[in-house]
C-alpha cells in the first residue's frame, strides 16, 4: 500500500475523524487531507508522531519500502515485535526481546545463541546447524559490529543485581536462578486470582521484562516463573500454557 492508503486505513481502524488526528499530531485537518489524497507526504516530525499514535513504525506509514531486520538476534522484523528507545518510542533496527527501553539486553554473542537455538530447531534446524548459522550471521549484524553496544554496562549489571535479589528471597521449593532472559510482556502478563475475589494482570503486554521458567526442586506440574525489571520482582506458579496462575510474590524495588 502507498502512505495515502495506510494513513487512511490507520485512522479509520482507530476510529479517528482527519479534524482529531491532526489535533493529535499538531497538524491542520487540511494537511491529513492531502496525505490521504496523495497530494503530500508527512515529514519527518509528523511521521514520529503518526508512529507514537498508531503504535506502527514509520517503515510501515511509507508503505514497507525496507525489510526489516534487527539487527542483534537478526530476526525478521514486524510492527508487533519492534524494540522500543528509552522514550518509549519504536526503534526500527531492533525486536523487543533485544531492545527494551532503549537497553540492549544481551552483550554476549554466545548467550544469545544459546538462546535463539532451540527455537530454531523448532522450526526444523538441526541444534548444529542453528549455531552454525548464527555464528556466521551475527557478526554481520550492526549491534555485533560496534563495540560500544556490546561490552556489558548498565544492563548486564542489572541482570546480576536481579537475580541475586530473587535468589535470596528463599521461596521455598524454587531452585536458584542462574539467567534472566527478555521477555515479551504479552507473552508472559498473566491474569492471576486476587483474594478479595476477582482477577488482575501485573504487566504491560508493550514492555519487555526479564525472566526465567524453573521447575519446582520437588518436581511435579507446577513451574515457577520468575518476572522482574527495575521497579519490581515478581514470582509465581502456573501449570503448562500457563493455566491456574498463582501470584506468590510481588516486591517492588
Amino acid at each position: 500500500m502507498e502512505t495515502k492508503e495506510v494513513l487512511y486505513k490507520l485512522r479509520t481502524q482507530n476510529g479517528l475523524s482527519q479534524d482529531e488526528l491532526a489535533e493529535k499530531i499538531y497538524v491542520t485537518r487540511q494537511a491529513v487531507s492531502r496525505w490521504e489524497n496523495g497530494e503530500t507526504l508527512p515529514n519527518t516530525e509528523a511521521l514520529k508522531l503518526l508512529s507514537k499514535v498508531f503504535n506502527v513504525s514509520i517503515n510501515t506509514l511509507l508503505g514497507s519500502p525496507r525489510t526489516l531486520i534487527c539487527q542483534c538476534c537478526g530476526m525478521p522484523l514486524e510492527d508487533n515485535i519492534l524494540g522500543r528507545n528509552q522514550d518509549g518510542t519504536l526503534n526500527e533496527d531492533y525486536c523487543q526481546w533485544c531492545l527494551a527501553d532503549g537497553a540492549f539486553t544481551y552483550s554476549d554473542m554466545d548467550e544469545l545463541i544459546d538462546v535463539c537455538v532451540p527455537h530454531m530447531v523448532e522450526q526444523g534446524f538441526t541444534a548444529e546447524q542453528a549455531r552454525a548459522y548464527m555464528k556466521q550471521k551475527l557478526p554481520e549484524l550492526d549491534h555485533w559490529k560496534r563495540s560500544d553496544r556490546n561490552g556489558g554496562g548498565e544492563f548486564e549489571a542489572l541482570k546480576r543485581q536481579l537475580i541475586d535479589e530473587i535468589n535470596a528471597l528463599g521461596i521455598e521449593g524454587m531452585p536458584k536462578v542462574d539467567r534472566l532472559f527478555a521477555l515479551a510482556g504479552r507473552d508472559v502478563n498473566l491474569e492471576y486470582p486476587l483474594p478479595g475475589g476477582g482477577n488482575a494482570r501485573f504487566l504491560d503486554d508493550r514492555t519487555t521484562y526479564l525472566g526465567n521458567q524453573l521447575k519446582p526442586l520437588s518436581g511435579g506440574e507446577y513451574c515457577f516463573g520468575v518476572l522482574a525489571n527495575a521497579g519490581f520482582i515478581l514470582i509465581c506458579t502456573y501449570k503448562a500454557n500457563g493455566a491456574d496462575p498463582e501470584l506468590i510474590l510481588y516486591k517492588k524495588r
